[in-house]
């Protein structure tokens, strides 16, 4: 072999070398991106998406104070709340309404939607207590006095969860009330009586608990009252499955129940 045609082999042999190098590092660039496409993870580990989750109306303020902490220690992933009853929470459900996850305000409805729920985790509890017009001007003092027919007393349609607690307290006790409305979520009960348009009104102790300048609560007993459990589940038909059993195992974390239990729920 002769010294120029040694010297010309070595050159394409390393021309071809040099060539296949960026080639090999796109591959490798190629790989992490299909992962990363794929995995979609957060700096926490945990799979980043866009969540939209139902929420009971009562979970109203806290879910939002709860959301913002979770978009904070969970960046990439952002969370938008749908509230209402949670009657009308399940007939979305049902009618293939888009979401990832769903929080009741009770078993019973979500109970219902065992073919389209993961297993709930119950994440908080709460109790009702009898909302009055601030300074509680009708004397409101116990849940008899709501049976008196001067007073405006306004409750929940008894499909929803408040109003099927609230019937079955009144019940219990042998108390009858002709309400002037029945509400479509436990907001609505409230917001009647921070109007004015009713002398009271039963709602969640949050509830009454979120417009303190507003409205008093009046304490129900504990052997005459009822305790809301709120059951979190993941909806098998999310398209973010990974990130939506993230956040519902969230709120069973320290930091999610801090929140809960500042804004006055109590521990699961």
């Amino acid at each position: 072999m002769s010294f120029t045609f040694a010297r010309r082999r070595a050159a394409a042999a390393a021309l071809t070398a040099a060539l296949l190098v960026p080639l090999a590092a796109c591959g490798n660039d190629d790989t992490k991106t299909d992962s990363g496409a794929k995995a979609t993870k957060s700096g926490t580990g945990t799979a980043k998406a866009d969540l939209t989750v139902l929420a009971a109306a009562s979970l109203t303020d806290v879910f939002k104070t709860a959301g913002a902490a979770y978009e904070k220690s969970h960046p990439g992933t952002k969370i938008t709340f749908s509230f209402a009853g949670s009657q009308e929470l399940a007939a979305q459900v049902k009618q293939g309404a888009p979401a990832d996850a769903l929080v009741t305000a009770d078993t019973k409805t979500m109970d219902g939607l065992k073919a389209d729920t993961a297993t709930p985790t119950v994440i908080a509890k709460n109790r009702l207590v009898i909302a009055t017009e601030e300074g509680n001007p009708q004397k409101v003092d116990e849940l008899k006095d709501l049976a008196d027919t001067k007073l405006k007393v306004v409750l929940a349609a008894p499909e929803v969860p408040v109003g099927r607690y609230s019937k079955k307290i009144l019940d219990a006790q042998k108390i009858t009330v002709k309400p002037v409305s029945e509400e479509p979520n436990v907001r609505a009960v409230l917001s009647k009586v921070e109007l004015g348009e009713a002398d009271a009104g039963l709602v969640y102790k949050t509830d009454a608990a979120s417009a303190p300048d507003k409205v008093d609560a009046v304490e129900i007993p504990d052997d005459q009252n009822a305790i809301a459990d709120y059951p979190a589940a993941t909806l098998k038909a999310s398209k973010n499955a990974e990130a939506a059993a993230a956040f519902v195992a969230w709120l069973s974390t320290p930091e999610a129940q801090k929140i809960l239990q500042d804004a006055g729920f109590q521990k699961p």
